[in-house]
């Protein structure tokens, strides 16, 4: 290891206490989130706005996030993070419905929902299908992918074996998220992401510095790739449109095949549509509506707008300071520029902060997943099919013994999985095709629990049909095969995920509408209780016929709001990126398009709220 990595006595000071912090808290809370379950997995529903958003943000900033970041920035170019940015439209949805929505209907877990508005023993088996798939592979997959990418970033930054430190990480998250439950978990969140905030915002500027500023930097990032074209693409916000001289299959194999693909499509299609399971339980813990939908929308202003530009800068200065990535950094790609610019600039203190960032993103991901996924566990399994009659402190205890079991489960899952970016797509087009059901079962009476069920069992079935597509093509061209490692080719074209999403998408709409009218719809009993209790508005024909509201539809006015939220965000995160890359009259206007959207939001939705 280099000098550089060895951490002076202030880091580890840093380091230690922040470890005794998270400890600290998960202490204080652990009488109260022991009372019940519903204090246990939300608080109370009793969080502030700011509390409950500012956890959406945290949560959603893993340890790999400034990586991949940098991959992308490295690879090709800012503009392939829309990977992302196209959820912002979905999530404006999550905003203007579904935080009221999740908030009225005062469930402990979204499945709890589906016998809410479903009836019978398909809404049983849907609810304990969805609980596990949840709870344990996804889950599975998506702690596994942050322990890994937490000890590659140790492997680069403290001098010690790789595994030790995640070990260390993943005993502490553990320790207070049995103790303290989603209390610990919002709290902690809070703190971690001013940490974070801090600590990027600080190294962006140490780095921007380094190099002599932004017009030296563009000049150096000049000079390095050659042309003023390649560094016009490394730092362009939208991707290249193809030359018109090209074919229809190079197209829809082209950068902007895939942008148009993610903003037409991905962003209303995929299985977290109406908020996603542990946005919907932030949701759901808010003091009230107005606190609900006030959290959803800072949590989009910070996660889409404030959040992703430090990483971004810091991410070009890498390609000036480190053209090539280091030998003995092979194994983390050109990822490794983040935590190589952060080793080389850093001094005392502010690189124990740094790394206590890096700590607190992996821990606020790992125990946000455990308590989300054991609410399921319990909630929607143990309680609803084994268990039903024990006390509150009963399902509190067992759900700290499932938080043990599924973490340490996950922890070696992760030492075994190797393509884990392959396994993510994997189960992201497992659940492709669900988008447009669970936005539409508030708002249409017609949607049963087998529109549901057929919905997510054609993107299962579609998706593992592809995976043996490729395995007999890779058998076939006496390769070996490994489980999601390769692609299948369909009409010439190897299939990323985006042309998946073209295939499972239209295929699971035309699927679930007809099994929609083929079966009969729920009974008249069921839907009447549903409706009342959250009064969506919609198309309720036959149930709000002679029905007096006492809440307001939440469709009112939905699309000029959702209109301004994408004229806020988008101008806003935009905005400062032309400012930062010094594209002043493009920031301007969309500073302009942010303040209008910002003011229609007040005033037609947020002033009216109490």
């Amino acid at each position: 290891m280099s000098e550089s990595i060895t951490l002076h006595w202030v880091d580890w000071a840093i380091i230690i206490s922040y470890i005794i912090f998270s400890l600290g808290v998960g202490i204080y809370f652990s009488k109260r989130a022991a009372s019940s379950t519903e204090e246990y997995f939300l608080s109370g529903r009793s969080l502030p706005w700011w509390i409950v958003g500012t956890s959406m943000v945290a949560t959603t900033f893993a340890a790999d996030t400034p990586l991949a970041i940098t991959e992308f920035v490295r690879g090709p170019g800012i503009w392939q993070n829309w990977f992302w940015w196209n959820l912002l439209m979905g999530s404006l949805l999550g905003v203007f419905l579904f935080s009221r929505l999740w908030r009225r209907a005062e469930v402990l877990t979204d499945n709890e929902l589906l016998e809410i508005r479903y009836s019978g023993k398909p809404a049983a088996f849907l609810r304990a299908f969805k609980a596990g798939y949840f709870a344990i592979l996804y889950n599975f997959i998506v702690m596994g992918w942050v322990i890994n990418a937490m000890a590659s970033v140790v492997s680069v930054m403290l001098n010690m074996d790789k595994w030790t430190a995640v070990w260390l990480c993943v005993i502490i998250a553990l320790v207070y998220a049995i103790l303290s439950g989603f209390w610990g978990v919002v709290v902690t969140d809070l703190v971690q992401f001013l940490i974070a905030m801090f600590g990027s915002i600080a190294l962006a500027i140490i780095a921007l510095n380094y190099v002599g500023g932004m017009e030296t930097l563009l000049f150096k990032l000049n000079q390095l790739l050659g042309t003023d074209v390649v560094t016009e693409n490394t730092l362009k916000f939208i991707p290249p449109i193809p030359d018109e001289g090209l074919g229809t299959q190079t197209f829809w194999e082209s950068p902007f095949s895939k942008f148009l693909i993610f903003t037409t499509i991905m962003w209303w299609s995929h299985h977290g549509t109406d908020g996603g399971g542990y946005i919907i339980q932030r949701m759901s813990s808010a003091k009230n509506e107005r606190h609900a939908l006030l959290a959803t929308l800072w949590f989009n202003l910070a996660h889409y707008a404030l959040r992703v530009w430090p990483w971004i800068i810091v991410a070009v200065v890498s390609i000036v300071m480190f053209p090539i990535i280091p030998s003995e950094y092979s194994e983390l790609g050109v990822k490794a520029g983040y935590p190589l610019v952060m080793n080389t600039l850093l001094g005392p203190g502010l690189k124990g902060i740094l790394i206590v960032s890096f700590l607190a993103a992996f821990m606020s991901t790992i125990d946000t997943h455990l308590n989300w996924g054991v609410s399921y566990l319990i909630n929607d399994i143990y309680r609803r099919f084994f268990k039903p009659d024990e006390s509150e402190r009963h399902y509190v205890f067992a759900g700290k013994i499932m938080t043990i079991v599924l973490m340490v489960l996950a922890a070696f899952t992760a030492l075994k999985m190797q393509s884990i970016s392959k396994a993510w797509e994997f189960i992201f087009s497992m659940g492709a095709g669900i988008g447009l059901v669970l936005i539409l079962r508030w708002f249409w009476w017609r949607i049963n629990a087998w529109s549901e069920i057929t919905a997510l069992a054609t993107s299962i079935i579609i998706t593992i049909t592809l995976e043996l597509i490729a395995y007999f093509q890779t058998i076939n061209n006496d390769l070996q095969y490994s489980l999601f490692g390769a692609s299948p080719v369909i009409f010439g074209i190897q299939l990323q995920i985006h042309h998946k999403l073209m295939i499972i998408v239209p295929i699971a709409i035309i699927a679930w509408v007809s099994v929609t009218f083929l079966s009969k719809p729920e009974p008249i009993e069921k839907l009447e209780e549903f409706y009342k209790r959250v009064q969506p508005g919609g198309w309720w024909g036959p149930i709000t016929s002679n029905f007096k509201h006492t809440l307001q539809p939440v469709t009112k006015g939905i699309f000029i709001l959702w209109v301004s939220g994408v004229l806020m965000i988008y101008g806003f995160t935009f905005g400062i990126g032309n400012l930062i890359f010094q594209n002043y009259g493009a920031s301007v206007i969309l500073f302009g398009c942010a303040g209008l959207g910002s003011y229609l939001i007040w005033n037609k939705s947020i002033s009216k709220l109490t």
